[in-house]
């Protein structure tokens, strides 16, 4: 695959190129997250690049935010996770993108209460959870009908 759509992925998923894409929402695009150990992981991209939430007029911090819930409400619907995580960081890719994880009674135990960034490097880069258009279809194609039937 052609990781060309990755060094823009907002503009990727405007074009149809971002195969990450789950859904668009009235505030940006739902995209499964590129690595996959915490299955659903999700990050919500906002239509145009802005530094951050605060850069959003407040009609669009509120739809940004309601997103935001209505895809952990799809995590915990089609995933069944302990409970959903919620960080909104910019601190490596300094643009507005809103992380949603699950988090499973699975895990071990000395990770349970500890951030997701904690977990150890071979996490990050093991092709087994890396985000695959045919190992990721069915959890996309799952969130994708959640998202669409809750949205109004």
């Amino acid at each position: 695959m052609d990781d060309d759509w990755k060094r823009d992925r907002i503009r990727a998923a405007r074009e149809g190129r971002n195969p990450t894409v789950i859904a668009e929402m009235r505030s940006g695009f739902a995209v499964l997250a590129d690595m996959q150990f915490l299955p659903g992981w999700c990050i919500l991209l906002p239509h145009q690049e802005v530094s951050s939430l605060n850069d959003l007029s407040m009609a669009d911090r509120s739809q940004f935010l309601l997103d935001m819930s209505l895809i952990g409400d799809a995590i915990l619907n089609v995933c069944h996770p302990k409970r959903v995580n919620y960080d909104i960081l910019g601190n490596t890719d300094e643009y507005l993108h809103a992380h949603v994880y699950p988090r499973y009674d699975w895990e071990p135990a000395e990770r349970q209460s500890l951030p997701v960034w904690l977990y150890e490097d071979q996490y990050w880069s093991d092709p087994e959870t890396a985000f695959s258009t045919t190992r990721s279809a069915q959890l996309m194609n799952d969130l994708r009908a959640y998202i669409a039937a809750h949205v109004s």
